[in-house]
């Protein structure tokens, strides 16, 4: 289409140059004539007729000369044309040949992917299959074995009809041998009644013998007290004395049958028991003194510390109730205070004010407010800590800031609150080894000491300032009475309150735990020593072991092997009574015999 449009402006710029042309040779005559118009004025006729003629033959050499530019153009816009055509011809069968490529391609990969569909496909069968014949090989195999299953029960089934039928055959036989011995029965009832009759007249001969033998019985009575010259009930009480002191020995000597015994089958079970329970909670307990040691910076903070004559130092003691000890220790103060949570603010509210450096009496009523909110707020956290630990979850909310202050208070050396959870832990692994729900058996040995946190605001033993705060704020009767009883000011009545006993011994006895003073430890020797030294019988008396063993040296005159079981026994259970030990005490009696002879 392109190409004839061009074709036509062509044609049409032809005709338009043909004219130009024409135009051209008009104006040329034109002036011409008008040049020799007033010299030839005669011959105007003959050259307007001249001037036709050239003009019709410009005209006709203008349609020729444009004939053959059309005609050129003509011939070129054809072979542009075929040029074209040919083009075309070639790119509709580069797209043909395309287009078969691409539909071969696509042939090849739809065959490709019915190659690949095929073979999954085969695949799959063949899963299926081997699935299938596993799924039959299970299902015969359970056949099978039901099948096997229904044998046995079958074959145990006529078993049991066998023995049925036995047993009813030998019941038959049982039955007649029932009447037979019936039969004789009765006749053995017949010769019973027979000798019954002929026992009847041997018992009244034996009756008349008896009251004859009772008249020589009397005789022969009479004449041994006047042999003896003792009464009958003198001989009575003779009798029963001896009898009494047999009595005792062979009581002894049974008791120490049974305790070896107890001793050989429980004491395994016990040590394991304990044995376990302190090993899955034995830990190091931190040894606290009633004195807290504060270092300072420089030498020069001591000054400041006291003040201008004596103010701050009085004034600090005021307010905390706390002693300060300044003396030669370099860049060191003591702070003393018989009550540790007190001792305990004072020495954080002293380190404010030593990192601070302003003190003065109001700076230190500041510093003494904060360290008290500090304290309180520790007590509160090692309180939970510690439920956390056992186990504890529904404890009264007032109880905690007791609980808390215990983290400060110390017994013989041992953390009272590190106590509580460790005797905690052994009595729950004690129940549970003996089979008991350890819940509230944890929650007694947890709560056992508590009354410490109290004992020097009220009077009365911790225990029983224990369990009176326990009940007054809801605590259950067993815990109040497990805490009341575990250093038997009260008897224990339930295994809960045995155990607490328990498991307070194991945490405060195991080695490490506590430690006491020379004063108290001199005196419980001494009279560990006097218990034993007033029994009858003893000659020496040696305590041993830092006082965990007693040595009892007897006289062997007056006391025998059973008598030293005896005596063992009472000085242990007095030893018991009177004192009050961490752990145990071991009593042993020694009798030794000498036989001594001269030869001549």
């Amino acid at each position: 289409m392109h190409e004839l449009h061009d074709l036509q402006w062509v044609f049409f710029a032809a005709i338009a140059a043909a004219f130009v042309v024409a135009l051209y040779f008009v104006n040329s005559y034109r002036r011409r004539g008008a040049t020799t118009e007033p010299a030839v004025h005669g011959s105007r006729a003959d050259a307007a007729g001249e001037a036709t003629a050239d003009f019709a033959a410009g005209i006709e050499s203008a349609r020729r000369v444009a004939d053959a530019e059309a005609a050129s153009i003509r011939q070129l816009a054809q072979t542009e044309a075929d040029a074209n055509r040919r083009a075309a011809d070639a790119e509709l069968r580069a797209l043909r040949r395309a287009a078969e490529s691409d539909v071969e391609s696509a042939h090849k990969a739809a065959e490709q992917i019915r190659d690949r569909a095929a073979a999954e496909a085969t695949a799959t069968l063949a899963d299926a299959d081997r699935t299938g014949q596993a799924q039959v090989a299970t299902l015969t195999a359970e056949a099978e074995a039901a099948l096997r299953l229904a044998n046995a029960r079958q074959l145990e089934i006529d078993q049991l009809y066998e023995r049925a039928t036995e047993a009813a055959e030998r019941l038959e036989l049982d039955g007649a041998e029932l009447d037979r011995q019936l039969r004789q029965l009765e006749a053995r009832q017949h010769e019973l009644e027979t000798r019954t009759g002929e026992a009847a007249a041997l018992r009244r001969q034996l009756e008349l013998e008896l009251n004859a033998l009772e008249g020589r019985r009397s005789e022969h009575t009479a004449e041994l007290e006047r042999i003896s010259g003792l009464s009958s009930a003198e001989a009575k009480v003779e009798l029963l004395s001896h009898v009494e002191a047999d009595a005792r020995r062979e009581a002894a000597a049974l008791v120490r049958g049974i305790e070896a015994e107890a001793r050989v089958e429980g004491a395994d079970r016990a040590r394991a028991v304990v044995s376990e329970a302190v090993q899955r909670v034995a830990s190091a307990q931190t040894a606290e003194s009633v004195v807290s040691v504060l270092h300072l910076p420089s030498d020069e903070m001591k000054g400041r510390i006291i003040g201008r004559e004596g103010r701050n130092i009085r004034a600090f003691e005021t307010v905390t109730g706390v002693n300060v000890i300044i003396d030669d220790t370099p860049e060191a103060v003591l702070l003393s205070c018989f009550d540790p949570v007190r001792r305990e603010v004072g020495r954080l509210t002293l380190d404010k004010l030593v990192l601070d450096g302003r003190i003065h009496p109001h700076r230190i009523e500041e510093a003494y407010e904060l360290s008290k909110i500090e304290v309180e707020q520790l007590c509160l956290r090692a309180a939970h800590d510690a439920l956390a630990e056992v186990g504890i979850t529904d404890l009264d909310e007032r109880l905690l800031p007791t609980l808390g202050r215990l983290k400060y208070r110390t017994s013989y050396g041992q953390n009272v609150l590190g106590h509580l959870v460790e005797t905690a832990h052994v009595a729950g692994v004690m129940a549970a080894e003996l089979g008991i729900e350890p819940t509230l058996v944890k929650r007694g040995a947890f709560l056992h000491d508590i009354g410490k946190a109290l004992t020097h605001e009220v009077e009365g033993s911790h225990a029983i300032v224990g369990a009176a705060l326990l009940r007054k704020f809801g605590e259950s009767e067993a815990v109040a009475h497990a805490v009341e009883a575990h250093h038997n000011e009260v008897h224990p009545r339930t295994i809960e309150a045995v155990l607490t006993q328990a498991a307070d011994t194991c945490s405060a006895s195991r080695p490490g735990a506590r430690r006491e003073s020379l004063e108290a430890y001199v005196k419980r020797l001494s009279r560990i020593e006097e218990i034993a030294t007033a029994k009858i019988g003893v000659e020496k008396v040696f305590a041993m072991q830092a006082g965990r063993e007693v040595r009892v040296m007897v006289q062997p005159g007056e006391v025998d092997d059973l008598e030293a079981s005896v005596l063992a026994r009472e000085i242990a259970k007095q030893i018991e009574d009177e004192l009050t030990y961490p752990g145990q005490i071991r009593v042993t009696v020694v009798r030794e015999s000498r036989a001594t002879e001269i030869a001549h």
